[in-house]
């Protein structure tokens, strides 16, 4: 599906964003966080729609890349660990940003990432004053003193918990290499500069797998695991998600760029209207993690090869996707805005905004309209219609307005399918289903709906 058909300028770009985040909004996808207390910069909250999306987002990834393997295991853990983790992971000491702070106006800003021609709200050019590294880790104190002693932080990612729960789950899993573990969870960071709507936030939520292989001999033998991981998140993007896969680009990490650990990072970017920046990452990570924790535990986490039994340390490779970037790449690559012949309140040409949503990822599979609210006799056949639909899927009820603009607004968060009760239904028991896609009508029978519905939440 393709991009909405507007300029590729900067003005248009920063147009659909606002159009992303106000549709976010209005509809109920996303909320500014804490808003009626002046909101808490750059924190959102998911609406009705919007937790529905995401969730539906988590459990697609979650069937595909765990359920649907049986090289995977799933585990779910506590947001808060014990410090000696970062302290072995080499969190707290290179988790870092560079810093600058002007000496006019006292705004703090990334070093690496200050955008040209920026204006000092004090006047002029900014003064900054020298670099220097702040780390990232949000801080917090675990009991009633706040000292060093109960000094904690919140997860900046959720891998760490796969590698120190490696021993645990290998003993009651019993699986054997290659295998991963796969976990889903919120994670903090204290960005210097968040922004972009929901892409760069402190509070996010990862998608992540840690693949265990056996310790290579050689490059190949590291290099077809990573292979297969990203011939897999391709295929998440383009099967799943269904983005618009010329938006997507992958990205050879240098050397001097790539995390401590990573001999080799790719970066999965999207075209965003803000620019081309990261979505996912697939990286290869060595045996540095289980190593740093062996070593700093004194646990031995070592793998007994079944066959030969060698002792050794797995080496990872680590597919990364971040959730909310995931809502955000949906919501732009499936976003549209057709002409109608119709006009709107003002007289102006109207405007159908629609969101090209897979039936599997779409809040509502479907809407079910009565044809007048004022008629008993049709809200009770469209309630018992209503009731039957959502015993299968999440279903939406709509009675407002005429059934014209009830389409277009079931359109425009993404509802594939509207379904019409009308008088008819009451003799032959039909209706009629509205296709949001191509805006075709059809009468069939309602005892079929379940069946035509299911059929495309497998495409």
């Amino acid at each position: 599906m393709n991009m909405p058909n507007l300029s590729t300028s900067a003005n248009a770009s920063a147009d659909l964003m606002e159009k992303i985040v106000s549709l976010a909004k209005r509809r109920g996808f996303v909320f500014p966080g804490s808003e009626i207390y002046g909101g808490l910069a750059n924190s959102w909250d998911y609406g009705p729609l919007g937790v529905e999306l995401k969730n539906n987002i988590k459990n697609l990834w979650w069937k595909r890349f765990v359920q649907q393997r049986d090289d995977m295991v799933g585990v779910d853990a506590a947001l808060v660990m014990n410090p000696k983790v970062w302290a072995a992971s080499g969190h707290l000491a290179t988790f870092t940003d560079p810093l600058v702070e002007c000496k006019k106006c006292n705004e703090r800003m990334r070093a690496d990432n200050l955008p040209e021609d920026l204006k000092c709200t004090k006047g002029g050019q900014h003064e900054f004053t020298e670099a220097k590294q702040f780390n990232l880790m949000l801080k917090t104190f675990l009991g009633p003193a706040e000292d060093d002693a109960n000094v904690a932080y919140f997860r900046p990612e959720t891998a760490q918990a796969m590698f120190v729960q490696f021993k645990n789950v290998l003993t009651t899993t019993r699986k054997q290499l290659p295998f991963g573990i796969a976990q889903v969870g919120k994670s903090f960071r204290n960005e210097i500069t968040p922004g972009n709507f929901v892409f760069r936030t402190r509070e996010f939520e990862q998608m992540e797998v840690e693949y265990f292989i056996p310790q290579p001999k050689s490059d190949e033998d590291w290099n077809k695991y990573f292979e297969m991981w990203r011939v897999e998140m391709n295929k998440w993007l383009s099967d799943d998600l269904k983005l618009n896969m010329d938006s997507v680009h992958e990205a050879e990490i240098p050397e001097a760029d790539r995390a401590h650990y990573s001999k080799r990072t790719i970066d999965f970017e999207f075209d965003y209207p803000f620019g081309r920046k990261e979505l996912y990452g697939l990286a290869y990570r060595g045996d540095y993690d289980l190593k740093s924790h062996q070593d700093a535990s004194g646990e031995s986490l070592e793998y007994t090869d079944p066959h030969t039994n060698e002792k050794y340390l797995p080496h990872v490779i680590e597919p990364s996707l971040g959730v909310d970037r995931s809502v955000l790449a949906v919501l732009l690559s499936h976003y549209h805005e057709d002409p109608v012949e119709s006009k709107d309140s003002t007289g102006q040409a109207a405007t159908r905004i629609w969101l090209s949503l897979p039936a599997k990822l779409a809040p509502y599979k479907a809407a079910v309209f009565p044809l007048l609210k004022n008629k008993p006799e049709l809200v009770a056949k469209a309630r018992e219609i209503y009731d039957e639909l959502r015993k299968h899927f999440n279903v939406a009820w709509d009675d407002r307005g005429n059934v014209g603009k009830r389409y277009y607004s079931q359109d425009e968060i993404g509802t594939p399918y509207g379904i019409t009760v009308d008088f008819d239904t009451l003799e032959d028991n039909t209706v009629t289903i509205r296709h949001r896609n191509t805006m075709e009508q059809e009468r069939m029978n309602a005892s079929d709906l379940v069946a035509r519905i299911k059929s495309k939440l497998e495409d």
